[in-house]
């Protein structure tokens, strides 16, 4: 493994202002930024009523989240994809970060995809928070070539209160639905690239932006990302009032993500569409954005509940019991055996019938200790 190039160390009032504004972000803040959206991918000077050249969708929600050998926790899962064309050339790329509530990123995996002919290029930058500090992967895809890989890694001390993409997109919808941010708010971060540098955010103001027919009013953010070397990418993001995108553009670039559907404007509270877009057939399974989501939340689901399951084992020997007295009794009404049978269940602790009690349906309720109180 090869040591990071060295750059120079941020300063240490960076890191403490950033530490110190991301521990004022309350949790049930973040949670009112936890939903999915989606926007189209349009020519830059397009009318928003044009044809969708791509699609760009983002979700935040909460997940388990497990490295080997460590305990299962739960974090906000973030999620992006990104599929359109860069110079003419069909392009994606996705996003998966795994963050902590004080937005620290405990494991993130960036992707990108050039379908050039005949040679397709892949780069992937994958990144590892450890006891020791992060670890970071990239890899260089090119054709049918053998895959290049480097890696290095950052010590704890040189990552507090540092962002990276994921927890950064989390950020903004919290400053978006503030509509306020302290000036020259700076966070220590890395980038795409898995290289230290760091995210400047400023508020452009209150702006008028069409959506679909309708026209309203926008808070636009701009997010600057500042490597050691090369001139810095510039975002502007606009959101509304309740936290979603009505347009994200990165400067520079010949397309932007632009939101169509104008009956989300009603939930913003600024604008109520009077004509809705008439419903369409859709059929989720030949959509590969729709299908891959379905994939990856299935999969998000069964890792819950297999972690749940493993946390109360007590689970498994209920239903075990509850199915040997029901197939034991044979009862006709399957629905009150089943509340009589779980209203006399004995308190958490207390052996199941499974496990060698005499009876699997008690004659009279087990006392329950009262609950403390203060």
């Amino acid at each position: 493994m090869e040591p990071p190039p060295e750059r120079p160390r941020d300063s240490p009032s960076v890191a403490d202002t950033a530490a110190e504004f991301l521990s004022l972000i309350g949790l049930k803040e973040l949670e009112r930024c936890l939903f999915a959206e989606t926007l189209a991918v349009v020519a830059v000077g397009a009318s928003p009523r044009d044809k969708a050249q791509g699609q760009w969708w983002m979700a935040a929600q909460w997940a388990p989240y497990q490295q080997e050998g460590a305990p299962m926790q739960s974090c906000i899962l973030v999620q992006t994809r990104f599929r359109g064309k860069q110079n003419g050339v069909p392009a994606s790329s996705t996003l998966k970060a795994y963050v902590t509530w004080q937005l620290e990123t405990l494991e993130q995996e960036e992707q990108e995809c050039l379908e050039l002919t005949p040679h397709p290029t892949e780069k992937t930058t994958h990144i590892v928070s450890h006891e020791h500090g992060m670890t970071v992967t990239r890899t260089l895809q090119e054709g049918g070539a053998e895959p290049r890989c480097h890696s290095f890694s950052y010590g704890r001390a040189r990552l507090r209160a540092r962002l990276l993409e994921g927890a950064s997109l989390l950020l903004l919808r919290v400053l978006a639905r503030r509509q306020t941010m302290p000036p020259g708010l700076v966070f220590p971060a890395i980038n795409s690239e898995g290289d230290l540098c760091t995210f400047s955010y400023s508020a452009l103001g209150i702006q008028r932006q069409a959506v679909g027919s309708a026209e309203t009013e926008v808070f636009v953010i701009r997010r600057a990302v500042r490597a050691s070397t090369g001139a810095p990418s510039v975002w502007h993001s606009s959101f509304l009032p309740s936290g979603h995108l009505a347009q994200l553009m990165q400067i520079g670039s010949p397309v932007l993500m632009l939101l169509q559907d104008e009956s989300i404007l009603s939930k913003s509270g600024r604008f109520e569409p009077q004509l809705p877009f008439p419903k369409e057939p859709l059929d989720w399974e030949e959509d590969m954005e729709l299908y891959s989501y379905f994939l990856d939340r299935k999969e998000e689901l069964q890792l819950s509940h297999a972690a749940y399951l493993q946390q109360h084992p007590e689970v498994r020997a209920l239903l075990s019991d509850f199915l040997q007295a029901l197939l034991h009794q044979q009862p006709h009404d399957t629905i009150s055996f089943a509340a009589e049978f779980f209203a006399h269940q004995r308190p958490i602790g207390t052996p199941f019938a499974s496990t060698g009690a005499a009876s699997p349906l008690p004659s009279s309720p087990a006392g329950h200790p009262p609950a403390d109180s203060k």
